[in-house]
């Protein structure tokens, strides 16, 4: 990103299958069967394109998602190898493959990293966005991992390699141990390490939506937000129901190693279709990043209001 450039949306993609794992509350994963669960079969989806047999004409486009496969272009994200149970400390590591199957150990940078993994379970909860480090030696990227909770998640690659377009790719891993799914409600209000976050603005499906998100403790503003990934905040929003992900950033101008900002915060998002949505906030105060949690529903777009509108009148 050049210095000075308007930030907006990082990346479209990730899809994460919701309940796979789960069926109800309390069930048990047996340990035993977890690493043949890890071996489970992939699938491209695509949406379809203007003018495409069998697209509503009438309809707006739908932005193309990433993150919905394995392999993307020649390029494949390896086998993930991680702890399959709740409390074994380990490493969680993988290979990013070229179409030769050779491991690629040359990345162009973006947002200060070759490569953001985030982690996220298939109900929208322990969402992590870490940064692994890369052995130039192997082409294997790896970070010390534990689990804390039992359940089916996503591993998600994000990453430019040096002789290629931005991708996103994905894997699912399964944790042994009891699982408690969790129901997301909507909240524009998270508390998180003795800060508040609160989020204004309403997301509509198919168009730009901007958000504020203000950052106050203890009832005051705070304005000592630091840059973090050449922000002042990082804001990821998965849809609700499969995970299909926004990836956005603050607008403005890139802040520089000094500045701060706060206690607002606004990212311009679009929601690809109306629903539920899951949003994760990263913010850096004193060299600590904390995460804030919130939910958000999108309401339909004025197309598909407009198409849903005619077909009532047409049925009287």
């Amino acid at each position: 990103m050049n210095t000075g450039a308007r930030l907006s949306i990082y990346g479209l993609g990730l899809v994460v299958a919701f309940g796979g794992a789960f069926g109800v509350a309390g069930a048990v994963v047996p340990e035993a069967t977890v690493t043949d669960w890890v071996k489970e079969g992939e699938m491209n989806n695509h949406l379809p394109e203007s003018g495409a047999h069998g697209a509503d004409s009438t309809s707006v486009a739908a932005p193309a998602l990433k993150g919905l496969s394995l392999a993307v272009d020649g390029y494949v994200l390896s086998p993930v190898e991680a702890p399959v149970a709740v409390g074994d400390p380990g490493e969680l590591s993988f290979q990013i493959e070229d179409a030769a199957g050779d491991p690629v150990t040359d990345y162009t940078t973006a947002h200060e990293r070759d490569l953001h993994l985030i982690v996220v379970r298939s109900d929208g909860s322990g969402f992590r966005h870490v940064h692994p480090t890369l052995d130039e030696a192997t082409g294997t990227w790896s970070t010390p991992w534990e689990w804390d909770e039992a359940g089916s998640y996503r591993v998600f690659a994000d990453f430019t390699p040096a002789a290629g377009p931005a991708l996103t790719l994905t894997r699912t891993v399964l944790v042994a141990g009891e699982v408690a799914p969790v129901v997301p409600e909507p909240t524009r209000t998270s508390e998180v390490d003795g800060f508040t976050v609160t989020v204004d603005g309403d997301l509509v499906a198919g168009s730009s939506s901007d958000l504020t998100l203000t950052v106050t403790r203890d009832s005051e503003p705070v304005t000592t937000l630091e840059p973090y990934l050449g922000a002042f905040g990082h804001l990821v929003a998965l849809r609700d129901g499969d995970l299909a992900f926004l990836h956005v950033h603050a607008q403005g101008d890139e802040p520089t190693a000094g500045d701060q900002a706060g206690p607002a915060i606004t990212f311009a998002a679009e929601a690809p279709t109306a629903g539920r949505y899951l949003l994760y906030l990263d913010f850096q105060v004193d060299g600590e990043v904390h995460t804030a949690e919130l939910v958000l529903d999108a309401a339909p777009g004025a197309a598909a209001t407009q198409t849903e509108s005619g077909s009532h009148t047409e049925g009287h």
